[in-house]
């Protein structure tokens, strides 16, 4: 699809919507803060997986070449705390923790960003630009060691959060151990404790504040000044107010064009907490619903808006969804002519501000329609069964076999999922061995059972749809 037309998001910095202009045209540079990879992901990060999966997805729709960034925060009291509980290393933690986040990705049907770069592995440009922060008397070096940033002397501190300097230093106090000279001023370098991970830097062994991280590594991959910059409800402060101080006075440059942040997720209305008992990781709730289910659920709502998480919300997503494929049942979808306005009326929908509970209206109309076409005019159907799903692909939604959607999964697959996951594992190692004839007959195997590989930059991944000898 072309980029055409007036594309609106919404602005968390002017509080608005604004016409979307690229900086580069036709090309958009977004940057989204990951996770930091201490715990299996829960469902608010599901929440910003997802949303901002979908705004990527329908962007390139849109035409737009999307450079999407999102990080990985390696290092952090957390991780160092987290590791220490457990006797494990560091680097053995953060590992397997991305790697359970990828798993929790894949499942979702989110797609991987284009580079996802990790603090460890940019220590080097942190500590260039905390040095840069310094000689411009943006920051100092304390007597511990630390490095700490100098907020007063950042005149639109506050901008983001439409929040006064002054107004917050009354709340602020400097806490036994810090070395600041005011405090409002935060840690852009943490002097290494013994026996700490660490690496040397002009002020002594240490590591990154977690604010700068995100701040050297959003500019080594996207530059001084990018298109959209986006994360959760908890981040615009003081972490994005914080990036935007570092990086506008390291850089002399705006730092992001658009600001963006999804809702938060509430649990039974309330507020997700470990100290209420009502937090949840993803695999938790992948454990009893169907991932897409749980998809629909975080599609269904405005990205801006919160979410409540709720049996009775999961039970109206599934709804909807037995919905969209009771009309797909029994048709095989194929490109041919369809009426236009379908397609249009979405997009007009997804350009204002991404709102996808308009969108997923105009997707029902569509279900209307194609139920109404297998009765009186069945030959148009598979047209409007393609149009459907091709829709629905820019939600991330519609890319199961109805048969295996309505009765459950594994009840109409010819193999157990871990067994498939094997297989594909399997596959993937003979290709990297360079044993093809091995990988291409994997790939036959399956397909004869109607599991068809797809093979992406993302990875692999397999949908089922049954041989058509195979009955329903």
């Amino acid at each position: 699809m072309n980029v055409s037309g007036d594309l609106l998001i919404y602005n968390t910095l002017t509080r608005r919507k604004e016409r979307f202009t690229p900086i580069e045209p036709g090309r958009v540079r977004m940057y989204v803060c990951g996770m930091t990879v201490y715990d299996y992901c829960h469902l608010g990060h599901a929440r910003v997986m997802v949303a901002f999966d979908v705004i990527t997805r329908y962007l390139r729709w849109r035409g737009f070449d999307v450079d999407y960034v999102r990080n990985i925060t390696d290092i952090d009291d957390k991780i160092l705390r987290r590791a220490e509980e457990n006797g494990e290393a560091i680097g053995a933690l953060t590992e397997r923790m991305i790697a359970a986040m990828h798993e929790d990705e894949a499942r979702l049907k989110v797609r991987r960003p284009d580079h996802e770069p990790r603090a460890t592995r940019h220590v080097g440009d942190i500590i260039a630009m905390i040095e840069t922060l310094i000689r411009k008397g943006y920051a100092y070096a304390a007597d511990n060691g630390d490095v700490y940033y100098r907020v007063r002397k950042f005149e639109r501190y506050g901008k983001l959060n439409n929040r006064d300097p002054d107004e917050m230093r009354a709340g602020a106090r400097i806490e036994v151990g810090e070395y600041k000279e005011d405090p409002l001023d935060f840690v852009l370098w943490k002097a290494a404790k013994p026996g700490e991970a660490s690496w040397p830097s002009p002020w002594g062994e240490g590591r990154p504040g977690w604010h700068i991280e995100c701040s050297a590594m959003s500019k080594c991959c996207l530059g001084e000044t990018f298109d959209i910059h986006g994360g959760g409800p908890d981040l615009t402060f003081p972490h994005h107010e914080n990036e935007i101080a570092q990086s506008e006075a390291a850089n002399d440059k705006p730092f992001v064009n658009t600001w963006m942040h999804a809702g938060a997720v509430r649990v039974n209305h309330e507020k997700m907490s470990k100290s209420l008992g009502n937090f949840f990781t993803i695999r938790e709730v992948l454990e009893h619903h169907d991932p897409e289910v749980v998809r629909y659920l975080l599609v269904a709502s405005h990205y801006r808006s919160p979410i409540n998480y709720a049996p009775e919300s999961l039970s109206e997503a599934r709804r909807s969804l037995e919905r969209f494929y009771n009309a797909l049942d029994g048709v095989e979808a194929a490109e041919g002519d369809v009426d236009g306005r379908f397609a249009e009326r979405f997009t007009v929908a997804m350009d204002d501000d991404f709102n996808t509970p308009e969108a997923l209206s105009v997707l029902f109309e569509l279900v209307r329609e194609l139920n109404r076409t297998k009765q009186e005019v069945p030959e148009q159907a598979p047209a409007l069964a393609f149009e459907l799903k091709r829709l629905g692909d820019v939600l991330g939604l519609l890319d199961q076999h109805p048969a295996y959607f309505l009765r459950g999964g594994e009840a109409v697959l010819p193999l157990a999922e871990t067994d498939i996951e094997a297989k594909i594992a399997a596959r993937a190692e003979a290709k990297r061995a360079k044993d093809f004839a091995t990988a291409d007959a994997i790939r036959d195997e399956l397909a004869e059972l109607g599991i068809l590989l797809k093979d992406s930059r993302e990875g692999t991944r397999w949908v089922y749809e049954p041989p058509v000898d195979a009955g329903e």
